[in-house]
């Protein structure tokens, strides 16, 4: 074989690895840069993060009467661990019974003091009736005396006989009043010994109700369920050391977990596309192999500001359609409402639409060139768009300017 060929074969194997390489390198750029228009499902869901709760809950309250004896503020002293699973009886808590205590320390020495006053009623109105009573037996015994004496002095003169009559007729005038007198005292000592009981049985039925009271300020469960702990008006929870008052008594809930919603807050764009009756998928941060079925079924008209942010968000509440046991009240939940679904339509990722002016065009791949396509775009979400003009199933698009391409004109559409 003679050296010129040679060299022409040597050659040619050089330029085909560099063709090889050439083109390969391209064909793995390609395709690193480019994607297939599909055909399919477009789905356009909203993505809004929230919170599980339930939609009937049990609250668990502290004392109810403490507001007839004038306590308003009570201290949470001892709380269950929130997620706690208790049965009927099962202890919830314990409240600072230190100002009942104190209320029943001071009526037990208004007791004593009432208990010694009645005492000494009683005492005193034994020896004033039991006087008034010798008197009278005084006085039927002078009469009585009397009545002899003038038996005895029948054959006295006129004036001893008359002196004796007026005398035992005086006796027994006096002795009339004396009963009156002695029935008089007798009703104003019932009346005081009365009083005085009264006042004992009063303050006992207070030591009463102030234990019973005080019996209250230990908490326990009145159904089966699992403890979450309540919010106060800030929005953070009650917990050992927080007060609660006869206008907010409970210091913990028995959420019904059969019974469950998604609370979530959407931003003002969003918000627009939300609706009542949307299906959503909800899915949960502790268990990321649970995704429930859902349906929007509140969606507020009137956006609240968080505190710390000036972004208006709208709350939207999302029933749970099923149950699990896993699921408890207050887990973060992850919430896809399906805003609109649309079968068999060709779709491009996001990446490969671009605009020049109010035009909308796509750089596809043609054989060996490149050429620039108008399209008519349909709805979008996070990652793709539906082409309704323009292209067709398999066409290749880039997802990034490709070099060389700014003198391309761009094929508009028909």
């Amino acid at each position: 074989m003679s050296k010129k060929r040679i060299t022409i074969i040597v050659v040619a194997i050089i330029l085909a690895i560099i063709a090889y390489s050439y083109f390969n390198s391209s064909s793995e750029q390609d395709a690193s840069l480019t994607a297939k228009v599909t055909k399919g499902t477009f789905l356009n869901e909203v993505y809004i993060s929230g919170e599980a709760q339930s939609t009937s809950s049990k609250k668990i309250n502290g004392p109810s009467n403490a507001r007839r004896f004038n306590i308003y503020q009570i201290k949470i002293q001892d709380l269950v661990a929130e997620g706690t699973i208790v049965k009927k009886g099962d202890y919830i808590g314990k409240l600072d019974a230190s100002e009942v205590n104190g209320k029943i320390n001071e009526a037990q020495l208004n007791l004593e003091k009432a208990q010694s006053k009645y005492t000494q009623q009683q005492l005193d109105t034994t020896l004033t009736l039991k006087q008034e009573r010798s008197s009278i037996k005084d006085m039927l015994y002078n009469i009585e005396e009397d009545s002899l004496e003038l038996v005895r002095s029948i054959y006295e003169p006129p004036a001893t006989i008359r002196s004796l009559e007026n005398k035992i007729e005086k006796t027994e005038r006096d002795l009339k009043e004396k009963k009156a007198d002695y029935s008089i005292k007798k009703r104003q000592a019932n009346a005081k010994m009365i009083e005085v009981g009264t006042e004992v049985s009063k303050i006992s039925k207070k030591i009463e109700e102030l234990q019973t009271l005080q019996k209250e300020f230990t908490i326990t469960s009145d159904d089966d369920g699992m403890v979450t702990y309540v919010k106060e008006w800030n929005g953070t929870k009650k917990k050992v050391g927080s007060t609660i008052s006869p206008w907010e008594p409970a210091i913990a809930s028995l959420p019904d977990l059969t019974k469950m919603e998604s609370k979530t807050y959407s931003n003002e764009v969003d918000i627009r596309k939300i609706k009542k009756g949307l299906v959503t998928k909800i899915g949960f941060d502790a268990f990321p192999e649970i995704e429930l079925d859902g349906i929007v079924t509140d969606v507020a008209n009137v956006g609240e500001t968080k505190a710390g942010s000036d972004i208006k968000l709208f709350q939207v509440l999302i029933k749970l359609n099923q149950t699990n046991e896993n699921i408890r009240p207050g887990m973060t939940t992850s919430n896809k409402i399906l805003i609109d679904k649309q079968e068999d339509v060709l779709m491009v990722p996001l990446e490969a639409i671009f605009a020049n002016d109010s035009i909308s065009f796509t750089y596809v791949k043609s054989g060996l060139s490149i050429a620039k396509k108008q399209v008519e775009l349909g709805q979008s979400n996070n990652e793709v768009v539906i082409i309704k003009k323009g292209l067709k199933k398999e066409d290749i698009v880039y997802l990034n300017k490709p070099e060389g391409s700014d003198d391309k004109s761009i094929t508009l559409l028909k």
